[in-house]
């Protein structure tokens, strides 16, 4: 129901916008370039579809090899005394919490390819646990904002388009984008506790939630013990390597279980084709929305008011001109993406702006389009509170990548 109103919103805010501008300021073109967008979001939604379609069914197909020999029953067990208590309604020992474990392990990575195969693997898993076919529920919504709080450990892509874009330093965004995903995923977690009733206070999940902050630390002094170069290698060879482990674990957990690995493969990926078609409605449906969005002028009023209250605050607004990142973050990954490249070569890669759009970047994940696709793939019409933690966790991010920021660049 959100979603719709949301939806609802997009299209009509920008054409008020459109015909504002037209009216008053004589835009020609503002009618054209929306329509415009309309087309060309279609088509990049059925791009991406197909796209996924190929990664998708290369690691459904994994995790079946992984599911019939046993690997993601034992990740289940050995996960089970936190999920029991953050995933209540899902049976101890379920196949879905290694699942889950699999995809949050390539999103901490970086992995957004094999992290999204495994993350519709999970929803489908959670969708035989769900009573209410067509309403999202508990298990399924803080499934999303773990995803939507976007936690990364190595943020190999930020470090290479910085890079790219001549930073002197391209990792120094490093441990700031490390604290500010902890942050909003942390956050993420105790508000959608607070919307479940989940009790955090139990020995399990503080031990748990302590155990991810001594890691955090561990990584952030590993990591401030190299030089630049050191550590882009390190952080890509790191995902590679615990990435091709995974695969050849579940081949070799397959042959000890007698399991014809091959076949089972195939099982998987033919799952993987039938779950691309499947989204490609919903994938429209959002990119066309935020295109439009986009094309009318919408975001640039909404930024320009905010530095005009920033400013009347009497508040230090040199954030404000990195927003349309964190803006455009939980609408569109690819959006986001433009954005902080636009940043970094509007005020420099190494600007204060320029960096910010960049821990913007890696601070959460793209919100709508995790619901719309995860959602989407197993027909859920009611997302409940999903929206809003989803949000909230979005806004802590923000909010924390902002000071971060100016405690490391202002």
């Amino acid at each position: 129901m959100v979603l719709n109103y949301i939806w609802i919103a997009f299209f009509l805010i920008a054409f008020v916008v459109g015909l504002i501008r037209l009216a008053f300021g004589g835009d020609l073109s503002v009618f054209p370039a929306m329509m415009e967008s309309t087309f060309d979001s279609a088509k990049m939604a059925f791009e991406i579809s197909i796209g996924l379609t190929g990664v998708l069914s290369l690691w459904l197909g994994v995790m079946k090899i992984g599911e019939k020999g046993g690997v993601v029953n034992a990740l289940a067990k050995m996960l089970s005394p936190v999920f029991t208590r953050l995933f209540p309604e899902i049976p101890k020992g379920h196949p879905v919490s290694g699942s889950i474990f699999m995809n949050i392990a390539a999103n901490m990575l970086g992995l957004d390819n094999a992290a999204t195969p495994l993350g519709l693997k999970a929803m489908e898993q959670l969708q035989t646990l769900n009573k209410r076919p067509d309403t999202a529920s508990n298990p399924m919504i803080m499934f999303l904002v773990l995803n939507t709080s976007g936690l990364t450990l190595i943020p190999v892509s930020i470090l290479t388009y910085r890079a790219q874009m001549g930073a002197a330093q391209p990792t120094d965004i490093f441990i700031p984008i490390l604290l500010a995903t902890f942050c909003s995923t942390l956050a993420g977690v105790v508000i959608t506790s607070l919307f479940q009733r989940i009790n955090l206070f139990n020995r399990t999940l503080l031990l748990t939630l302590g155990g991810m902050c001594l890691l955090v630390s561990a990584i952030v002094w590993g990591f401030t013990q190299m030089d630049k170069e050191q550590m882009n290698v390190v952080s890509a060879s790191t995902a590679n390597i615990l990435l091709m482990t995974i695969i050849v674990s579940f081949i070799l957990a397959g042959i000890r279980h007698k399991v014809n690995v091959y076949d089972s493969f195939i099982e998987g990926a033919k799952e993987g084709f039938q779950t691309a078609v499947r989204i490609i409605p919903y994938l429209v449906a959002i990119l066309v929305a935020i295109g439009v969005f986009r094309a009318s002028g919408a975001m640039d009023a909404i930024i320009g008011a905010l530095k005009w209250i920033v400013e009347q605050l009497g508040v230090n607004a040199n954030f404000v001109e990195a927003l349309p990142t964190a803006l455009m973050k939980p609408l569109s990954g690819s959006g986001a993406r433009g954005m902080m490249v636009d940043a970094m070569t509007t005020y420099g890669a190494d600007s204060f702006v320029g960096r910010l759009s960049c821990i913007f970047q890696g601070s959460t994940d793209t919100t709508f389009y995790i619901l719309a696709v995860y959602f989407g793939s197993v027909g859920i019409r009611y997302s409940r509170h999903a929206v809003a933690c989803g949000l909230l966790a979005d806004l802590s991010g923000i909010v924390s990548a902002i000071f971060i920021a100016y405690f490391f660049f202002g």
